[in-house]
């Protein structure tokens, strides 16, 4: 099974050739700037398409921290993302509270251990949207 790095490399060698279709859902590459390190940091996400826009979920797996990515793209919301061969900038943000509840329920359908996730702990687990710059 493809994770972490290795998942991000593959993913990148192929244009999501391998990677993209992962545990019967799909992936995307999304590259933010780390806000202490300045350098690029890429993690492979489930996504859906939600109109022109990507939706992400910030969950590491409900934690009561958030992951790293997402505290990245809150300082700078100029990011890079990767579906299958296709590279594009996009600005991030996280999903207003009227937007979110149907949101949710759309990267529940695809992924319904977010439910399961948000239950773990006392964080909002935010929607992340991606908009194609």
């Amino acid at each position: 099974m493809l994770f972490g790095k290795e998942h991000v490399k593959r993913y990148v060698e192929t244009d999501g050739e391998e990677g993209h279709d992962w545990e019967g859902t799909q992936t995307l590459i999304l590259t933010t700037t780390g806000r202490k390190s300045g350098q690029q940091r890429s993690n492979p996400l489930i996504y859906q398409p939600y109109g022109d826009d990507l939706l992400v979920v910030a969950s590491k797996g409900g934690d009561d921290q958030p992951p790293a990515w997402y505290l990245n793209l809150r300082d700078n919301p100029e990011v890079q993302v990767q579906v299958k061969g296709d590279r594009f900038a996009a600005r991030a943000r996280t999903a207003t509270p009227e937007e979110k509840p149907d949101m949710w329920r759309t990267m529940v359908s695809t992924w319904p251990a977010y439910d399961e996730y948000q239950k773990k702990t006392d964080r909002e687990i935010p929607v992340i949207v991606l908009e194609r710059a």
